[in-house]
């Protein structure tokens, strides 16, 4: 990902624009390294024991449950690759039923056979994703509270996982390290000097003249830290993540926040659960950031059924 990239507001794209604009090359590399983890050098020699070249099949791709949706162009990726049809059904950030037709997916059988798992793979692990985001934002619903992802992604799928999120109502958090900057214990220990504030100013300076990014965010533990940094000027901060505080500790946060620097957001983070995050949004915290949403995530149950016409004889057409 380029520089020119740091500052965009990915939240404010529509899921396709996003999906292109931050996933498709990401999309396009895990397509290649699933299938070459999963064909070798000797294809799928299963299905080639049993079906031929001339071989086609058709099969649906359907909900076994209910859920959100995302993933759909990872696997519309696989079936390009694999040379066969794939007619999307269901767009990605919708919610879907028991039973609903995700996709048809149609062309030689050996090719739809040897494919179908990575392309259920994308779709079960990005929907799982999606789902859980869903479950969160219904969790928090009618407070001000964004649901935010983390870094805690599967090495490799940082930018997929993240677009499931979003998929999923979430608020994306920084991408990477490269485009924002968040200060936490450690950062500002090594940057020494005589107190938080003074520490939190120098880092905060510091990244803004490094490059451009989205958000300059320093941690704290407790309500003192948090003192020290309301007092910081407006423009020193965007952000302070406030660590594993309990309710009443982030509701007195956010009071202190408001009648000190209203300009700045706080967020809430550390061990957020289904349910603990309603408690936490209640507060009055402006995001809660959710390790979760990433690492934690149960797949979505879908599955591939296969419609094949077959000839008297038993062998397939």
């Amino acid at each position: 990902m380029s520089p020119a990239t740091h500052t965009t507001d990915w939240n404010a794209m529509s899921l396709p624009a996003l999906f292109e604009a931050l996933c498709r090359a990401d999309a396009e590399d895990a397509v290649t390294r699933a299938l070459r983890e999963d064909l070798g050098d000797a294809g799928d020699i299963t299905s080639a024991a049993g079906f031929g070249p001339d071989d086609r099949g058709r099969a649906k791709i359907v909900s076994r449950t209910e859920g959100v949706l995302a993933g759909i162009r990872g696997a519309e990726i696989v079936a390009a690759r694999a040379g066969l049809s794939f007619r999307v059904h269901v767009e990605d950030g919708a919610r879907v039923g028991r039973g609903t037709p995700i996709a048809t997916v149609e062309g030689p059988l050996l090719a739809l056979l040897s494919h179908e798992r990575t392309m259920l793979n994308f779709l079960t692990l990005l929907s799982g994703n999606a789902t859980l985001a869903a479950q969160f934002i219904d969790a928090v619903r009618g407070t001000r509270a964004a649901i935010c992802d983390t870094r805690k992604t599967i090495p490799g799928l940082r930018t997929l996982q993240k677009y499931a999120t979003r998929c999923g109502g979430a608020t994306l958090h920084r991408i990477g390290l490269f485009d924002a900057a968040l200060f936490k214990d450690n950062h500002l220990a090594a940057f020494g000097g005589d107190s938080l504030a003074t520490r939190a100013r120098e880092a905060a300076m510091r990244a803004r003249a490094a490059a451009p990014v989205s958000f300059v965010e320093c941690e704290v533990d407790t309500l003192p830290q948090l003192d020290e940094l309301l007092a910081l000027e407006e423009g020193v901060l965007d952000m302070v993540l406030l660590d594993n505080m309990d309710p009443g500790t982030l509701a007195e946060a956010v009071r202190r926040r408001d009648a000190r620097a209203p300009w700045l957001r706080l967020e809430a983070s550390g061990g957020v659960r289904l349910d603990t995050a309603r408690r936490i949004a209640a507060s009055g915290v402006d995001r809660i950031s959710v390790g979760a949403l990433t690492h934690s995530s149960t797949a979505l149950d879908l599955g591939l059924d296969l419609m094949i016409d077959r000839a008297t004889d038993g062998a397939p057409r």
